[in-house]
């Protein structure tokens, strides 16, 4: 019996895979398509995502690779500077999909994750004490748990019957990476102009020479599926633009909408949801691909815990408590974006006054760290003031922070050097150790970074070691 299998190899279900491998739990990732898309959904990283990747000792791999921008005008696009967030990573890494997906595959496999494309789940049959899943050629599985990471149109939870609430698409866009002919000054100009009024329009040069151009469609596809054409684009760009920039030789074409909708349960018995297939929103921000591998981020270490033995009663059920108001949160401020963006006079009179808001830095912050999820904090009940949040990268006197955290194991980080966790030791990391940055005797923190417990009292640290990580061994 396989120990989990993930249906889909988007960064969700990588992500989680990498996960569950750090503790020596097998998976199988199962994807339909036989090869790697080329189409660039999304164009990069936010903080929360490069603090992840850092977390796990990756992120030289992805600043290789990437451009550093500021996070300032993310919000709805209205252009003000970057708010001091509280983290290291405070920019926006500029990375294709395609390539965030290549190096979430290599570190997966290098983990012992096994991928195997071209496989299809078409049916989902769950026990007490495991899961079939049937495979388009016929094929049956057995795994102790499934994960379905399959995508907005999810196969898993159409099976499963969750319900998928929200509002459907009311506007949609064109996107693809093509050849242009226009010079760049005309490219500068008509796009300065235009975008006055039409946000969601542009022209972007990659590196490769070709263009990343995005334009408002002519109304709402009955199937988003279907592939934009050249002559679609091509009209679009005219009717918005007044020109098609010379528009030639697509790479890929693609359109997106601003559906809303989020699963009723991520937890259905042994199979779970994560990424689009528990959640889809407008694009706005940039926040999808993040929140996903974020979801994935706090799944797999519980998921390793239930299947290594010591998992606590309700861990798993926490992993529905904690993300699901996260998501939600994130529709919120999607939709609202988009209607901050609309054309008519309400929506930029809210537009005009928000802007006015945005001045203030504590509006600016708070609206930013919605979308970098750099101020999230699960609701862990009463205490200490950073219960609940993700403690960012510290500098140690011997070392620093994240650089304790590559294992994926619970960090009890001292500086008072009289604690003790000597019966999680299979589980939790105790490392004595000084920093000038953190005002607090001790923490300990999850494998996902979010802190369980803070202060110097050691009765009320075995309570919380106890109920984040089971009963103590000995």
């Amino acid at each position: 019996m396989i120990d989990v299998i993930v249906a889909g190899a988007g960064p969700t279900g990588l992500m989680l895979a990498a996960e569950l491998r750090l503790h020596g739990v097998g998976v199988v990732v199962l994807e339909k398509e036989a090869e790697p898309t080329e189409v660039v959904r999304a164009l990069g990283l936010h903080a929360r995502s490069i603090e992840v990747m850092d977390q796990r000792g990756l992120p030289e791999r992805f600043l290789a690779l990437g451009t550093r921008h500021q996070v300032g005008g993310f919000f709805a696009a209205i252009p003000k500077p970057a708010p001091t967030l509280d983290t290291a990573h405070g920019y926006v890494l500029g990375i294709p999909q395609p390539v965030t997906d290549r190096l979430l595959t290599e570190h997966a496999i290098e983990l012992g994750a096994e991928i195997r494309r071209g496989t299809e789940v078409v049916g989902v049959d769950q026990g007490h004490d495991g899961v079939n899943v049937e495979l388009a050629d016929g094929t049956r599985l057995r795994s102790r748990y499934l994960v379905g990471s399959d995508g907005g149109r999810s196969t898993v939870r159409k099976l499963l019957g969750v319900g998928f609430p929200g509002e459907p698409a009311t506007v949609e866009t064109l996107l693809g990476e093509v050849e242009l002919t226009a010079s760049p000054e005309t490219l500068t100009a008509v796009t300065t102009e235009v975008r006055k009024t039409h946000l969601r329009f542009g022209a972007m040069q990659l590196p490769s020479g070709a263009y990343r151009v995005i334009v408002p469609a002519a109304g709402v596809a009955e199937d988003r599926v279907v592939a934009p054409t050249l002559d679609e684009l091509r009209q679009q760009l005219i009717a918005v633009g007044g020109t098609d920039f010379g528009v030639h030789s697509p790479r890929w074409l693609s359109r997106f909408g601003d559906a809303t909708r989020q699963a009723e349960r991520y937890r259905v018995g042994r199979v779970f949801l994560a990424g689009d297939a528990a959640h889809v929103h407008p694009p706005t921000g940039g926040q999808g691909l993040n929140l996903g591998i974020q979801d994935a981020f706090n799944l797999g270490w519980k998921l390793a815990a239930a299947i290594n033995g010591w998992a606590p009663a309700s861990l798993l059920d926490s992993y529905q408590d904690e993300r699901h108001p996260v998501a939600a949160d994130v529709l919120v401020n999607t939709r609202a974006q988009i209607s901050l963006m609309a054309l008519d006079p309400g929506a930029r009179a809210v537009r005009a006054l928000l802007a006015e808001l945005m001045d203030f830095e504590e509006v600016n912050r708070h609206l930013t760290e919605k979308i970098t999820a750099t101020a999230i904090r699960y609701d862990f009940g009463v205490g200490h003031e950073l219960l609940g949040t993700r403690l960012r990268d510290v500098t140690l006197r011997r070392s620093r922070l994240y650089e304790l955290t590559r294992a994926g194991r619970g960090l009890l980080l001292d500086q008072t050097g009289v604690l003790a966790a000597d019966g999680w030791a299979d589980r939790v990391d105790h490392v004595v150790d000084v920093s000038a940055e953190l005002d607090v005797p001790a923490v300990l923190l999850r494998p996902d970074g979010h802190v369980a417990w803070a202060g110097d009292d050691q009765r009320a640290l075995a309570a919380a070691l106890s109920e984040w990580f089971g009963s103590p061994v000995g």
